[in-house]
């Protein structure tokens, strides 16, 4: 990829008739699919039909696969996306670390690449990082300008998608992660279309992509790590509010004389205070300055502070207090979402984070302390689940909002 500039291919350029766009849309969401079910499924005629087939094909969009089982005539002609006609980046923004992914235009991710998001990681030193690893994808396997469709962001929020940037989010170990305009800086750089939005969003669309063929319509995730974070799918649609909503699960109350929250822009009492990281680092600080003994006063140095990575060691050695602590925080998370349960009904909820990917002990007694205090259990029956992509959802989402751009 050329280090100066080049005619940018803007995303309405690559799908411009709506016809083209709903047919797209609805190839790309099988793996292949015969003529005569597009024919039934989208209610156009059969030259109408052949005629938009035909200028996807020349777009190099899709491409004949084969013949389907015959039903007593001819054989009919299967279509599926042609993956290498385009490729999209997707980057993941998160406190912890960051990770951006590249896809195929038929969603197969081709590589990966994270970054520590140490004190160090500024938002020039990230996006110069960028830049400079999509430049090095570019050469290994050997994409043309016109190849790359687009970058999707997915960042912790408060974000405004529509200006592009990233507003004040909170907890980021470097400085400078407050109004950064993120589209405007990666856009002048790359010379192909940015898009953002939170996380969370991101997220429970690579997540709906990977259960597209058990078309759930009704989803909520939630990301549980050193804030929480979260957001809603229904029918088969994302929701949004007035402002970007990502972490205002975190400020849910469940004790209303509890935990100041870490700043003073925070409630009382809210989830953030019981159920994340820096809760939980923080109970075991607390319970082991008044003299409660674990496993964990071996590992650290005098004074030196637990962290989360201290946390997951003494969980898998079996420390009592550890355990103790993990378990009463994922309690407080099962309460939270229980709540959450209880206002949305969503079919199925995937669980994203540290907190829940590390160890099975966060997830499990979450997910069971939310289901007995669900309304209408057991008749109001969902679906757990720690997802298809693990930790890489958020980026692989952020990737696959750029290929969804094109059909809208």
């Amino acid at each position: 990829m050329p280090n100066g500039p080049y005619r940018r291919i803007e995303l309405a350029e690559r799908l411009p008739s709506p016809k083209a766009k709903e047919l797209f849309h609805r190839i790309r969401r099988k793996h292949e699919i015969a003529k005569n079910d597009l024919l039934a499924d989208s209610g156009l005629t059969v030259s109408t039909l052949t005629r938009v087939l035909e200028e996807l094909v020349t777009l190099g969009l899709i491409e004949e696969s084969g013949f389907g089982a015959s039903t007593g005539g001819r054989r009919p002609i299967l279509y599926r996306v042609r993956a290498d006609y385009g490729y999209s980046l997707g980057l993941d923004i998160s406190r912890v670390s960051s990770r951006l992914v590249l896809l195929d235009l038929a969603g197969n991710k081709l590589d990966t690449y994270v970054w520590e998001m140490n004190e160090d990681t500024t938002p020039e030193r990230l996006i110069e990082s960028v830049v400079r690893q999509i430049r090095v994808w570019a050469d290994e396997h050997h994409l043309k300008p016109e190849h790359i469709i687009g970058l999707g962001v997915g960042a912790v929020g408060p974000i405004h998608r529509f200006n592009g940037v990233i507003e004040e989010p909170e907890w980021f170990a470097a400085p400078g992660w407050k109004h950064v305009p993120i589209v405007k800086e990666l856009e002048s750089q790359l010379h192909f279309p940015v898009l953002l939005d939170n996380g969370a969003n991101a997220a429970i669309i690579a997540e709906s992509w990977a259960n597209r063929a058990k078309n759930v319509q009704h989803m909520l995730y939630v990301h549980a790590g050193i804030g929480l974070r979260s957001a809603m799918m229904s029918d088969g649609k994302l929701i949004y509010g007035a402002v970007d909503m990502e972490g205002s699960l975190g400020q849910m109350i469940i004790q209303a004389d509890g935990i100041p929250f870490r700043t003073p822009d925070g409630n009382y009492g809210c989830l953030d205070s019981y159920a994340t990281i820096y809760a939980i680092e923080r109970e075991i600080n607390a319970r082991i300055r008044m003299g409660r003994q674990s496993c964990l006063q071996q590992m650290l140095r005098r004074d030196e502070p637990i962290q989360f990575r201290h946390v997951m060691e003494a969980l898998r050695l079996g420390d009592p207090l550890t355990t103790e602590i993990v378990t009463q925080a994922a309690t407080y998370f099962g309460i939270g979402l229980a709540n959450l349960l209880n206002v949305l009904h969503p079919e199925k909820v995937v669980l994203g984070g540290p907190l829940m990917t590390t160890h099975d002990l966060f997830f499990y007694t979450a997910t069971q302390t939310a289901i007995r205090k669900t309304y209408h259990y057991p008749n109001y029956q969902v679906v757990f689940s720690k997802g298809s992509y693990g930790e890489e959802a958020l980026a692989v989402g952020a990737a696959l909002i750029v290929i969804d751009k094109l059909t809208e």
